[in-house]
């Protein structure tokens, strides 16, 4: 089958995919050409009893509880929609940020409901494209043909809403995720239009094949390199080098060449993991010297590119200077100590904080074939088939997460001890939540935002918290 892409957007009751929600999806399939292909997709998913949304998410979206249950799919029907219509065969994913917000999400939804959370985004021909990147290096490179928006200071931002308007696109409502899906093809479509070249060399760019070809270790050489880490002042775009390789699969550590290595070369692992991640505050003190690398990851859609990019015209534009560049790539390889201390100083890392909730373990591991057909078995289940449904999982997240699904989407399977136990999970969780919860609906009262949304949720926490006993 011919690859299509499909371009989608969530809204969601706040920006974590493990403890969040998605509460709209919405999307478009297009051929390669961006032409649309059948009736775009647009649809809510039900909330369940133990989520009280973030306020101020709801506030952005005007989407409430209510509307979910009264509108909506359940999550375990949002999956078996999502797989069967929208994330099939040979289809690309694209979306807007979509790599470190939307796909997250879309994992953490199928983890729960007993998808495989991964295969939705390489099995069968399918893929993913990030066009954020893809717009911060059309500014960064190729800007002509294209209105760029600035803020009130003048500086350079790549809003989806400020492109749409600056540039004349399909945009009703920003924060809808329709209207967002219908402006992002229109910017997809303008800048495939003024620079065709760069889109096409972009696309092809999604495959990590293709990106490793590019970085490589064994062959080091300096690339351009856009992304949101790089300042702003630069259009997010440096020429980099590749130091060593990453601590997780697939990636790479780079060295932004920008920058003078000198005065880290002596610096051992440890004083260079004290820099790389030293507190918020530190880094703001007069004088913090910021160690200027960062982790690759080539299956991440990286913007990338060769060296030959840069003509006069956009090094001018950029600041970069290539006798610089050159400079500070001699001295990394005359010191190639300081890589390996590099990657020593990634490795020490502080540990997360290990929560125990089931939800937030989708990392800790891949599903165990084994448990493949069983996770199989639990979604094609119905309520009565779930009610004396007790798979011997060999990973023991499963039966945990086993019970919050039954509990979630077919409540009515649970026993009368799981329905007690269940009881006091909601309870315990939502009574941690409702102070914040109630504080933060105070201030948007007393902000003067819209009241219609504000006793909604109101409504929404009497309806769901546990009276304390």
């Amino acid at each position: 089958m011919a690859h299509t892409y499909f371009f989608y957007d969530l809204e969601t009751t706040g920006f974590s995919p493990r403890d969040d929600r998605i509460m709209q999806f919405a999307g478009q399939r297009t051929d390669l050409d961006l032409v649309p292909i059948g009736e775009p997709v647009n649809i809510l998913v039900k909330l369940a009893d133990d989520i009280l949304p973030s306020p101020d998410a709801i506030m952005v979206t005007g989407i409430t509880p209510q509307s979910t249950l009264s509108d909506g799919y359940s999550e375990a029907e949002f999956c078996k929609l999502l797989l069967a219509e929208v994330f099939t065969a040979d289809t690309i994913a694209v979306g807007y940020n979509n790599v470190r917000f939307d796909d997250e999400f879309i994992r953490h939804t199928l983890w729960r409901n007993f998808y495989d959370p991964y295969e939705w985004a390489w099995s069968e021909g399918r893929g993913r494209w990030d066009m954020l990147d893809v717009v911060r290096m059309t500014r960064a490179l190729r800007p002509a043909g294209i209105e760029w928006p600035v803020d009130a200071a003048g500086k350079a931002v790549n809003k989806l809403e400020l492109l749409a308007s600056v540039n004349k696109l399909t945009h009703a409502k920003a924060h809808d995720a329709l209207s967002d899906v219908l402006a992002l093809i229109d910017l997809a479509k303008l800048i495939k239009t003024t620079q065709p070249k760069l889109f096409g060399y972009l696309a092809s760019m999604r495959d990590k094949k293709k990106v490793a070809e590019l970085v490589r270790l064994d062959e080091q050489q300096p690339f351009v390199y856009t992304s949101g880490r790089f300042d702003a002042a630069h259009e997010k775009t440096t020429v980099a080098f590749p130091l060593v390789s990453g601590i997780n699969p697939s990636a790479v550590i780079v060295y932004d060449l920008r920058h003078d290595p000198t005065p880290f070369l002596r610096a051992t692992p440890k004083q260079l993991s004290e820099i790389l991640f030293a507190p918020y505050d530190t880094r703001k003190q007069e004088g913090f010297l910021s160690l200027p690398v960062k982790e690759m990851s080539y299956t991440r859609c990286p913007a990338v590119a060769p060296l030959g990019v840069l003509d006069e015209e956009t090094r001018a534009r950029l600041n970069i200077d290539l006798e610089l560049v050159k400079k500070h790539m001699t001295i990394l390889t005359q010191h190639v100590e300081f890589a390996h201390a590099v990657h020593e100083a990634f490795q020490m890392r502080e540990p997360y904080v290990v929560v125990d909730n089931v939800e937030h373990k989708l990392y800790d591991g891949f599903i165990p074939d084994a448990d493949k057909p069983r996770i199989g078995a639990v979604r094609n289940a119905s309520a009565n088939d779930l009610a004396d449904f007790y798979p011997r999982f060999v990973d023991e997240r499963l039966d945990e997460l086993l019970f919050r699904y039954k509990a979630r989407q077919f409540p009515s399977s649970l026993s009368e001890v799981e329905h007690e136990k269940w009881e006091v999970y909601r309870s315990e969780k939502l009574q941690k939540q409702i102070g914040p919860y109630l504080e933060t609906l105070e201030r948007l009262q007393r902000s003067g935002a819209d009241m219609y949304l504000i006793e909604e949720l109101h409504l929404w926490a009497e309806s769901i918290v546990p009276s304390e006993t």
